[in-house]
């Protein structure tokens, strides 16, 4: 009787911990604290099938964005972002997660405190309240001194949706709240921790920007509907003299060497990726070429994607891009051209500079480049992302056509 009894106990104290231990499925209110307090994001955690697995995704306003599988390991909950050497790691009580955000920074490992809510999804303001504040527009904007940018705000009662476009990118997907007089807005996705503290006049957003771990700017957004940017076909450009592109870089899947020497892309239209695995940028535009190159590579077109890594060691860069082309599905080579240092420029010489990531280089059937864009318009800047698109079939519609 006491052996039957102590193997009860025992089943029971197993069973107990494994409760302990389990991730409710749902909705979480998550944060991170970084030098700006509490920056606020969204997760969706629901089971992936196999024990002590999950599926998660990272919320920011529209955004969805699926983290890589995650796992329980004993009494916490890792869930990474491996393109970008960054992981959340939560300890599970109940509904709660507390832990930290690490990511690695050269050789190092940075770590914050991060914790979890279950059945929360407020960003700010856990009641939204009513506002007489209407900010939705373009605004012209200042990051410290010197720094330009344009704003995009739209607004919902009180929930605003942003994102700030620069010349080599934007910042993806901002979601927040107004609270009295004052904007909250805040994002996260791996790599990007971007908190906005601000005081809302008219006309005018002026506050504190922190991102990463430790760091922190002034932001002034005067409104202007007629903000713009320096043209983005024109920051990067051949030297005097090029007409073409050219280089022999290793493919990452099997090492060999690629050029557009290569047969494959005789008299195609090519459109070259200047990118890398460590940019949130390039990961929105591979959401895009991908699917695209899928529908129209019959139509005469190649795509090559050339990344510049942490590392020019082809061996030690190698994992990352393979987990970058199965996280995307890339359907077309990708090569390790080099590092994006000042030494980046010099794997491709007859490019003046490489200003941002990602650039795209547009190539017709001849093998003469004809467009070189800098940055990307990512799907949460809105119309910007719908120009884009646009502008790029017709683009590629003109390339194809010509003989």
């Amino acid at each position: 009787m006491k052996k039957i009894f102590s193997i009860g106990l025992s089943l029971l104290l197993s069973l107990s911990a494994f409760a302990q231990t389990s991730v409710q499925k749902g909705t979480w209110r998550a944060v991170v604290v970084n030098k700006g307090g509490e920056l606020p994001f969204g997760l969706e955690i629901e089971p992936a099938g196999k024990a002590n697995t999950y599926t998660v995704y990272v919320i920011n306003g529209k955004e969805r964005l699926k983290m890589d599988p995650s796992t329980l390991k004993g009494d916490s909950l890792h869930i990474p972002m491996e393109l970008f050497d960054a992981e959340l790691i939560g300890k599970v009580s109940g509904k709660e997660l507390t832990g930290v955000y690490k990511k690695k920074r050269g050789k190092q490992y940075v770590t914050i405190p991060f914790r979890a809510q279950y059945g929360k999804s407020y960003r700010f303001a856990p009641t939204p309240q009513p506002t007489t504040w209407d900010i939705a527009g373009k605004y012209a904007t200042t990051f410290g001194e010197a720094s330009k940018a344009v704003g995009v705000f739209e607004q919902k009662g009180s929930k605003v949706a942003a994102s700030f476009l620069t010349p080599t990118g934007d910042y993806r997907y901002l979601d927040g709240d107004i609270i009295g007089d004052s904007l909250f807005l805040s994002t996260y996705d791996g790599s990007h921790l971007f908190l906005f503290k601000a005081k809302l006049e008219k006309d005018k957003i002026s506050g504190d920007f922190f991102s990463g771990p430790t760091g922190k700017s002034t932001f002034v957004s005067v409104k202007d509907e007629s903000a713009s940017l320096p043209d983005e076909k024109s920051l990067t450009f051949l030297k005097p003299g090029y007409e073409k592109v050219t280089f022999e870089f290793p493919e990452a899947k099997t090492g060999q060497k690629l050029s557009l020497d290569d047969p494959r892309f005789k008299g195609k239209v090519v459109v070259l990726q200047i990118m890398g695995s460590w940019c949130p940028n390039c990961m929105d535009e591979t959401n895009f070429m991908v699917p695209w190159y899928n529908k129209n590579k019959k139509r005469g077109v190649e795509f090559v994607g050339l990344s510049f890594e942490r590392s020019a060691d082809f061996k030690e860069s190698q994992p990352k891009l393979i987990k970058m082309i199965d996280r995307f599905k890339i359907p077309y080579p990708v090569v390790l051209a080099g590092v994006p240092d000042q030494s980046a420029s010099a794997s491709l010489p007859m490019l003046n500079k490489i200003m941002g990531y990602p650039t795209t280089i547009y190539i017709d059937r001849k093998g003469n480049v004809r467009e070189i864009h800098t940055g990307f318009s990512g799907p949460g800047t809105g119309k910007y992302y719908d120009k884009f698109v646009e502008d790029f079939n017709l683009l590629m519609d003109k390339l194809i056509a010509e003989k």
